[in-house]
């Protein structure tokens, strides 16, 4: 039998995201967020470094830098120069289309565009003074480079999709050189093994999710003016999280088949609907907290088209809201969330979209029983209490 790691939080924590503030559509940003809330509320020393830009397109300095105390929360923030794009752009191009980049291109392409060189050197300097920095996600620029400047000391909330950028070389030392790695799911471990060979101590830790107290489906309706039947999608409007198949899948099924359903949207990035679906899709551009879990309670259906997730919170929100999940079956992450709930259906094409939709109109209390399970999965499993259980074991185990 396993002894039981001995919790050790002494020392200052660092979580350092690329991002960090209210209002943000990006998973492993509110991630951050909410474990430094839930590491400082048992007793670690906490503080946030991070950037001045709160838009992960743009990267445009819009929050002052310096320290300051947000929301509670210690937080230094240091300016993102953004150049060398058409360089990075036309690299990034070669990357996406599976062509081998040279190290030396890979290095162009990671130093190209977002770079926070204040924020390099404050770590570069202040290293020592902390006991572990918590770096997410791992393409950007900051866990590149922020990682490697006290590697035994760098904890990666990995983040890892199956997608080009994880196997160019210059991750290797990310992946195989730092102190720790924090997975959320037992796909994005087994992905990070095919990729990697030689990790980095880890472990998979699962994510947290909060419960909402209570839910208002039919006021929400109200404030929004929603009539009707509903399927929903949440988060950033882009083609890597698969917003534009998402539209044509959509407007394939209405064409094959008479469907009672419009499609809700709320997050960020362009909408830009098919002119043939235009009247059904709604957009609600981005929502507080609390309407956003509303609208999961009052949607038939949440979508989820995105084929790279390491987690996917969404997916959680709309089961703990009785909602039942219709996804990409390409994410290896999301089928196996489905398959383990029972709570989801899953299509590789369009016209087993189609099909999943076909089945949600003319079976709504099936599809609400089937969601059922979804909310006592992630109950069971991904509660911020026990993940922050194992996260506090792994850095009272890597770091001291």
């Amino acid at each position: 039998m396993t002894e039981p790691v001995q919790i050790n939080r002494t020392g200052k924590i660092a979580l350092v995201p690329a991002r960090y503030g209210p209002g943000l559509v990006g998973g492993a940003e509110i991630v951050m967020a909410e474990m430094a809330e839930g590491l400082a509320a048992r007793g670690w020393d906490v503080e946030i470094i991070t950037t001045c830009a709160l838009d992960h397109f743009t990267w445009r300095n819009e929050l002052p830098a310096g320290f300051a105390v947000e929301s509670g929360m210690p937080v230094r923030r240091f300016p993102v120069m953004n150049e060398n794009l058409h360089e990075r752009a036309e690299l990034e191009a070669q990357i996406l289309r599976g062509n081998r980049l040279t190290i030396q291109q890979q290095q162009r392409w990671i130093n190209g565009g977002m770079r926070s060189p204040e924020l390099y050197h404050h770590i570069l300097d202040h290293a020592d003074e902390y006991r572990a920095l918590i770096f997410t996600p791992y393409p950007f620029w900051v866990t590149f480079a922020g990682s490697q400047v006290a590697p035994e000391r760098s904890v990666l909330w990995t983040c890892l999709h199956d997608e080009p950028y994880a196997y160019l070389d210059v991750f290797d030392p990310v992946f195989s050189g730092v102190a720790g790695l924090l997975f959320q799911s037992g796909p994005e471990h087994d992905l990070a093994h095919r990729i990697q060979p030689r990790l980095a101590p880890h472990a998979v830790v699962g994510c947290g999710v909060g419960v909402p107290v209570k839910y208002d489906p039919d006021g929400f309706r109200e404030r929004y003016g929603i009539e009707g039947r509903f399927l929903l999608y949440a988060g950033r409007r882009e083609g890597a999280k698969g917003w534009e198949q998402l539209l044509d899948a959509f407007e394939a099924a209405n064409a094959a088949v008479e469907l009672p359903f419009s499609l809700v949207t709320m997050g960020r990035g362009p909408v830009k609907p098919p002119a043939a679906i235009a009247d059904r899709v709604v957009d609600l551009g981005f929502l507080p907290d609390v309407d956003r879990d509303n609208a999961f309670a009052a949607a038939d259906a949440y979508l989820q088209p995105s084929r790279y997730e390491a987690f996917s919170r969404t997916i959680m929100e709309a089961w703990l809201a009785g909602t039942p999940v219709i996804a990409n079956r390409a994410s290896d992450v999301v089928a196996w969330h489905c398959e383990r709930s029972g709570a989801g259906l899953t299509y590789d094409d369009t016209y087993e979209f189609e099909q999943c939709l076909d089945f949600l109109a003319g079976n709504s209390e099936t599809a609400s029983e089937m969601a059922a399970s979804g909310r006592q999965y992630v109950l069971d499993n991904y509660q911020w209490p026990d993940v922050l259980d194992r996260v506090e074991a792994r850095l009272s185990e890597w770091t001291r």
